[in-house]
């Protein structure tokens, strides 16, 4: 009996230690391990969202993905983690890495994972030496369809792209040269500049919003600025500010007087109309106006420097919106001063215009495009030329916010247009019901980021 009992006991430890080896060598590797595997990717820095874990990463991209053989840099971006089994978000940011890893709104909606990707050209995601002719709309969606191949080999649920602004510019350029690489695509904020001639944003801020008193103050407060010039500039150069780029102070001052309204509707409201000085503002009353609402230091040499591959794009294949000089054109020194080239150093050359690049896309969206969803604002100026759903597209949604500005997202439109968008992510995505809040999570489209990136 108790030699029975012995080997009982001898069989269920060696079982025990059989089942341990097993489940040792079963064991699923590390989300990390499964990562550091990836040919060409590096891991930069890790740490925890919540639940999510997060890591700063950086891929090998060609600097021409014509030329894989040639020269290369690291490309960096972000993954937030919560399990390989849900659906993935690629989010273009369309500008530099965001300070912080937050979920976009598709992504707090579906509870999914989240890949966001610096845009090439953008410090440190650049190459060196640089070819400025490599950054256009074709090479950057050369870079996130590598980005989408390898960590397909992880992640094999659904997969959205989304961005705001330039990034969600970005997300359709993506999707144009490689629509199967994800399942939707939700943008916000995105202008379409189709004919970069046929400006229609001078029009649209003359008459925006429902308050025409308003905007006649926003012109009143230009004109008062540039009556104030030379206090103004020698108050811009006590603070130690620098304007090599512009040419002089005087210069930078005139652009950013014009970007004035623009910038107001971009990321006010139309409540803060109440607060556009009037006739009898002091110099010290459109000062502090000026610095909340376009930012002094913007227009400077430290201020457009993170953004010349933007400028640059802009310039060469994007387009722009043309200032508006009609309000103050009798006390420009400079007119037409405020265009990309003037953000860009001149020791970057500038190519011939492409006018073909915003149309190919453009038709692209109306006769071929699948699973897209706009969400554009009412009183936002970058929503004068938005991208629109054509006869070809199928399986798409376009909603505004009435009255939204550049932070106009799904959670911001109406109920039932919400409910309209809501559904269309969670059955694009493949989950069956909403698990997160719209309104919750650290966004990196959030309103202030978008303001971050003056796009």
């Amino acid at each position: 009996m108790n030699r029975l009992v012995r080997s009982l006991l001898a069989f269920g430890l060696v079982s025990a230690q059989v089942i341990a080896v097993s489940s040792v060598a079963t064991a699923a590797p590390d989300i990390k391990d499964r990562i550091a595997a990836l040919p060409g990717v590096r891991i930069i820095s890790e740490g925890t969202s919540g639940t999510a874990r997060t890591f700063v990463l950086a891929i090998l991209q060609p600097a021409d993905h014509r030329k894989p053989r040639g020269v290369q840099f690291e490309q960096r971006f972000s993954l937030l983690h919560k399990a390989e089994s849900k659906p993935m978000v690629l989010h273009t940011s369309g500008y530099g890495l965001p300070g912080t890893i937050g979920a976009s709104e598709p992504t707090r909606l579906v509870d999914g994972n989240q890949l966001s990707v610096e845009q090439r050209f953008f410090t440190p995601s650049r190459p060196a030496p640089t070819d400025w002719d490599d950054l256009n709309i074709w090479q950057a969606a050369n870079d996130h369809h590598r980005i989408v191949l390898a960590f397909k080999k992880i992640y094999g649920a659904r997969w959205l792209s989304t961005g705001a602004s330039k990034g969600g510019m970005t997300s359709i350029y993506h999707r144009r040269f490689f629509p199967r690489d994800v399942d939707a695509t939700i943008a916000y904020v995105a202008p379409n500049d189709v004919v970069n001639d046929r400006d229609v944003y001078g029009e649209f801020i003359r008459n925006v919003g429902n308050d025409p008193t308003c905007n006649r103050r926003l012109e009143g407060v230009q004109r008062q600025i540039l009556q104030h010039r030379d206090e103004i500039v020698a108050r811009l150069e006590a603070k130690g500010y620098t304007y090599k780029q512009f040419g002089s102070a005087h210069r930078a001052l005139e652009i950013l007087v014009l970007d004035t309204p623009f910038t107001f509707w971009q990321y006010g409201t139309q409540e803060q109309c109440a607060l556009v000085p009037g006739a009898s503002a002091s110099v010290d009353d459109l000062w502090t106006f000026m610095d909340k609402t376009v930012g002094w230091d913007f227009y400077t040499d430290a201020g457009v420097a993170p953004y010349s591959p933007y400028y640059y794009q802009a310039g060469t294949q994007l387009g722009w919106p043309e200032a508006d000089e009609s309000a103050v054109r009798d006390l420009l020194r400079y007119p037409g001063v405020s265009v990309p080239r003037s953000m860009v150093p001149a020791d970057i050359k500038f190519p011939r215009f492409d006018r073909h690049a915003m149309k190919d896309v453009d038709r692209w969206v109306r006769y071929q495009g699948s699973r897209l969803l706009f969400v554009n604002g009412q009183n936002d100026p970058w929503s004068a030329e938005p991208f629109r759903v054509g006869p070809g597209t199928r399986d798409s949604l376009s909603f505004v916010v009435p009255a939204g500005n550049h932070g106009a997202n799904i959670s911001k439109l109406p109920e039932s247009e919400r409910a309209a968008a809501t559904a269309a992510v969670l059955r694009w995505a493949g989950v069956s019901a909403p698990v997160a809040s719209l309104s919750t999570g650290d966004d990196p489209d959030s309103l202030d980021a978008l303001r971050a990136r003056r796009g």
